[in-house]
């Protein structure tokens, strides 16, 4: 869709949307529709509206442009329309109140830059993980041969049968349980990689809710590749920090330099991702000579998750075209042999790291500040967030970051 208007969806201009006027490439598709109103406020209007964003949202997503007239299906003229928030607010109740879970959109105005209150509205739709979604409002035509669930097919809207619906929710929950198990091994891979570390890191697992799909060949790997050795990963350093990238099995594994204290990530084709970084440890001697604790301080690990998230966001979005929502893991270990997987796979003899907490330290007298009630050797936390606001730094990922950090 974006390569059609030419631009980003949520950076389009006026003249980037009314340059679809008479392209035979714009046509109504299975992902792109045309409405030169509003949708009236009757229940005829509101079953409309409902049933366009939800037929979207069951197929493959799309854009439904409000403000342009379309002849044989091709856009013919533009029809300017009110952008103002009452409709916008009268939109998001209609769909809210509607469908059934409720369909998520996101609605772009674009300006007419004569008259900045009235211009072309998209609302864009993406395939929804929590699919099926009913249409809930009342009915304007009697039916008694089809359930309420639509989807487009090609350039028109179809209505989903009882074994096409019951298909869709056993995919729902079928596709939850993939997620979850996806979680597991992507996580599972990078401790794997890592085993034989015997420091305090901090592993970061995502795995988005609609996969993408990344192509790597000889001509994609060098852009990767670039752009990969260019990334600054710890935010706000101002400098690269990765020296090796590698193919691995359908995956892109990028490394740091510096042996055991290297951030190592692993850049999966389906948009799933992980990384793995140390975490700068303290030592502290409670008892006598010898160290008997380790700490890292609440900030380090607040930093580093806040630099990791987007990092695999924008792999997930930018790379593989994942879309939507993605479900994050965030594990903190004393070495990486405490880690649940690395358990069958480093000998006892080989590991003993002292007790970990998570203290601060006095920044005058550089001693520990109790923060911890008890010594921890793994903890780990989840939370879902959506890849644009983790991708692009938005309060979401603050939020994220809050919520796992916490």
């Amino acid at each position: 869709m974006e390569d059609l208007f030419g631009a980003r969806l949520d950076e389009l201009s006026y003249q980037d949307v009314k340059g679809l006027v008479g392209s035979p490439e714009a046509a109504k598709a299975e992902d792109l529709d045309y409405k030169r109103a509003h949708y009236g406020s009757d229940d005829k209007g509101k079953e409309e509206l409902a049933k366009c964003v939800a037929a979207l949202a069951n197929h493959r997503g799309g854009v439904l442009v409000i403000g342009m007239a379309e002849a044989k299906g091709v856009p013919s003229r533009v029809f300017d329309v009110d952008l103002d928030d009452y409709h916008l607010r009268r939109i998001r109740q209609v769909i809210a109140n509607n469908t059934a879970p409720p369909v998520p959109y996101e609605p772009i105005r674009a300006p007419d830059p004569d008259d900045a209150t009235h211009g072309i509205l998209l609302l864009a739709v993406p395939r929804s993980p929590q699919a099926p979604h009913a249409v809930t409002a009342t009915p304007t035509k009697d039916s008694k041969d089809v359930l309420r669930h639509p989807r487009r097919e090609g350039s028109q809207t179809e209505w989903l049968t009882e074994t096409m619906v019951a298909t869709g929710y056993r995919a729902r929950y079928t596709e939850a349980a993939a997620r979850d198990e996806r979680l597991t091994i992507v996580e599972s891979d990078i401790v794997l990689s890592v085993v034989e570390r015997t420091t305090p890191h901090l592993v970061v697992a995502l795995v988005p809710e609609v996969p993408g799909e990344m192509v790597i060949n000889a001509g994609t790997f060098e852009r990767y590749r670039f752009e990969l050795l260019n990334t600054e990963l710890h935010l706000g350093q101002g400098h690269r920090m990765f020296g090796h990238v590698a193919v691995g099995a359908r995956r892109l594994l990028v490394q740091e330099a510096g042996g055991d204290q290297a951030a190592r990530a692993e850049l999966h084709r389906d948009g799933s991702a992980a990384i793995v970084l140390p975490l700068h440890r303290h030592q502290s001697k409670i008892g006598g000579d010898e160290v008997d604790l380790q700490f890292v301080e609440p900030g380090e690990v607040v930093y580093k998750l806040l630099c990791a998230l987007p990092f695999l966001a924008i792999h997930a979005r930018d790379r593989t075209a994942a879309s939507g929502t993605a479900v994050i893991k965030v594990v903190l270990v004393n070495d990486i042999g405490s880690h649940p997987d690395a358990t069958n796979h480093t000998l006892p003899e080989f590991r003993d790291p002292p007790p970990m907490t998570v203290d601060r330290l006095h920044p005058r007298t550089g001693q520990r500040l109790p923060m911890s009630s008890q010594p921890c050797e793994y903890a780990y936390s989840e939370a879902t967030v959506l890849l644009d606001d983790a991708a692009d730094h938005g309060r979401g990922l603050l939020q994220a970051d809050a919520v796992l950090a916490q």
